[in-house]
C-alpha cells in the first residue's frame, strides 16, 4: 500500500459551555484546527486531528503545526502507511523535533493501518483492556461559586472527574478549589491544574494553603525542577504534564518529582505511536496515565479511547473526549460518552467515518 495524497482541511472547534479561561488570562471561545486525510492507492483513508489550544499554551500555533504537515506531506507520497515505524522514521529525517505536526499523519495512519487489517486500532495497541472507562471535565477558571456550580451541573449528567483551572493569585485559586471539592462527594476526582501559571512562591503558597483537601495538584509550575520545588513537603498527590514530552522525563517525573501520574497529550509527545510508547513504560514504572491532547472534536477523541482502552484499568486516572466539550463533531459526534464514560469505537481503525459535507475545501493538497 503507498500514499497518495495528503488533503489538509481548516477546522475551528468552539467550546461548548461559551468561554474557556486558564491562567495567565488565556481565554478564548473557539480554537483553530487542522484535520488531516491521508489518501492510499488502495482506496482507504486516514483520518488524523491537530487543535492547538491557541498560540501561547504549548511552543506550536496552527500556522507552525501546518507549516510542518506542508514539508512533511511531499515525502510521504509513496510510502506504506501501515508501516508505522517506517513512517515515524521518515518524518524524523524531514523535520528535526517539530511532533505537533507529526501527530495528525501518525494517527492518521494508525486509522489507515487498522483499517487494511480489519481490526480497531485498540487492538493493535495491545488490546482492549476495559470496554469502558471513567471521563473527566475541565473547569475554567472563574469565580469559587461559578466553578462550584459547574461541576455540580456536570455531575448530573454522570461525569464526576474534574480538572479545575487555576494558576492566577494563590489566595483566590485556594478558595476556587475548596469550593469545587465540596461540590463532589468522596469519589469525586479533582485536579487543581495551573497549567504552569504559577511562579516558584505563589505555587508553594496555593499547594501549602490546598493541603488537607481530597484533591491533587497538576503542574504548578512550567517546568519540572520548578514543580518539584513548589511541591516539596506537600502531601498531595502531583500530576505532571506540559514538561513531560518524553519517555525519558518519565524517570525525572517519578524519581525526582514524586508524580504519582502524567497527563500524555498525543501531540505534545508526537503522536499516537509516541503516546503508546510512553504509556506502556509508565505502567511499568507503576504510574498512573492520564490521556488526552489539547484541543480537538470527534477524530482526536477518537484517537484517545483507543490508547484509553488499551491501557490498565488500575493504571488509568483521566481521560477526556473533547467532541463532549466542542462543537467538533465531523464524525457524526462519535465515540459518544454515556453516563460520565466513554468507550472505543469497534470498528476497524480509528473507528469513525468523516462527514466531507461538514468540511469547507482542503486549504492545500500534497500528491
Amino acid at each position: 500500500m503507498k500514499i497518495v495524497g495528503i488533503d489538509v482541511y481548516d477546522y475551528p472547534v468552539r467550546y461548548a459551555h461559551g468561554e474557556y479561561v486558564m491562567s495567565g488570562g488565556r481565554a478564548a471561545v473557539y480554537q483553530v484546527g487542522t484535520l488531516v486525510r491521508v489518501r492510499t492507492d488502495e482506496g482507504l483513508d486516514g483520518w488524523g486531528e491537530i487543535t492547538p489550544l491557541g498560540s501561547t499554551y504549548l511552543p506550536t500555533s496552527p500556522d507552525a503545526v501546518r507549516a510542518g504537515i506542508a514539508e512533511l506531506a511531499p515525502r510521504l507520497v509513496g510510502a506504506d502507511p501501515t508501516n508505522i515505524s517506517a513512517i515515524n522514521r521518515l518524518m524524523d529525517e524531514v523535520l528535526l523535533g517539530q511532533g505537533y505536526a507529526k501527530s495528525a499523519l501518525d494517527i492518521a495512519s494508525w486509522d489507515i493501518f487498522g483499517k487494511s487489517v480489519g481490526r480497531p486500532v485498540a487492538a493493535l495497541l495491545g488490546g482492549v483492556l476495559q470496554d469502558d472507562f471513567p471521563l473527566y471535565e475541565a473547569v475554567p477558571l472563574a469565580a469559587p461559586a461559578a466553578m462550584a456550580e459547574f461541576i455540580t451541573e456536570r455531575r448530573k449528567t454522570g461525569i464526576n472527574r474534574f480538572q479545575l483551572k487555576v494558576g492566577n493569585r494563590p489566595a483566590e485559586d485556594i478558595a476556587r478549589t475548596r469550593a469545587c471539592a465540596e461540590a463532589g462527594d468522596d469519589d469525586t476526582v479533582v485536579i487543581a491544574d495551573s497549567n504552569g501559571g504559577w511562579n516558584l512562591l505563589d505555587a508553594q503558597i496555593a499547594i501549602g494553603g490546598m493541603e488537607g483537601l481530597p484533591i491533587y495538584v497538576e503542574q504548578p509550575c512550567r517546568t519540572t525542577r520548578d514543580s518539584i520545588l513548589a511541591h516539596r513537603n506537600s502531601r498531595l498527590p502531583l500530576v505532571l504534564d506540559e514538561s513531560i514530552t518524553n519517555s525519558n522525563e518519565l524517570f525525572e517525573a517519578k524519581y525526582e518529582a514524586g508524580a504519582a501520574s502524567v497527563n500524555i497529550k498525543i501531540s505534545r509527545v508526537g503522536g499516537l505511536t509516541k503516546a503508546a510508547r510512553m504509556r506502556d513504560l509508565m505502567q511499568e514504572l507503576n504510574l498512573m496515565v492520564s490521556m488526552e491532547d489539547m484541543w480537538g472534536g470527534d477524530v482526536i477523541s477518537a484517537a484517545v479511547s483507543h490508547l484509553a482502552a488499551s491501557t490498565r484499568p488500575e493504571n488509568l486516572l483521566n481521560v477526556s473526549f473533547f467532541n463532549d466539550w466542542t462543537d467538533g463533531h465531523v464524525a457524526g459526534y462519535q465515540p459518544r460518552s454515556q453516563n460520565g464514560r466513554g468507550s472505543a469505537p469497534s470498528a476497524p481503525g480509528l473507528g469513525i467515518t468523516v462527514d466531507h459535507s461538514a468540511l469547507t475545501p482542503p486549504i492545500f493538497t500534497t500528491g
